[in-house]
């Protein structure tokens, strides 16, 4: 499976996806918005959460630029057999790109 999802991609194929938030907590605490339908979770407790994921559903995720957090997130879930992208650029790519984001 691909690690990555461009932006302009992911708007024509939102539909069914589970949206996850993994930015740091001191980063998604200092923002306002998020993608509609996020679920954050702490990606330093991502053992304790990873497992609860949902299997057969496509996930797609972002942290705040789709750098360092998004890798290792994608590489563990990957590794689980999950189906993992994340956006290419993160939030910021996301709404460069014309992304929707919503109040959170």
């Amino acid at each position: 499976m691909e690690r990555t999802i461009k932006p302009e991609i992911l708007k024509n194929e939102l539909v069914g996806k589970y949206i996850l938030d993994v930015r740091r907590a001191h980063d998604h605490a200092a923002s306002a918005e998020q993608l509609a339908g996020a679920n954050w979770k702490n990606p330093d407790l991502l053992a304790e959460w990873a497992d609860s994921l949902p299997q057969a559903q496509d996930i797609v995720l972002y942290c705040v630029r789709g750098g360092g957090v998004s890798n290792s997130v994608v590489d563990a879930l990957q590794a689980k057999g999950l189906k993992a992208r994340f956006i290419e650029g993160g939030i910021e790519g996301w709404k460069a790109a014309g992304g929707a984001v919503v109040g959170k």
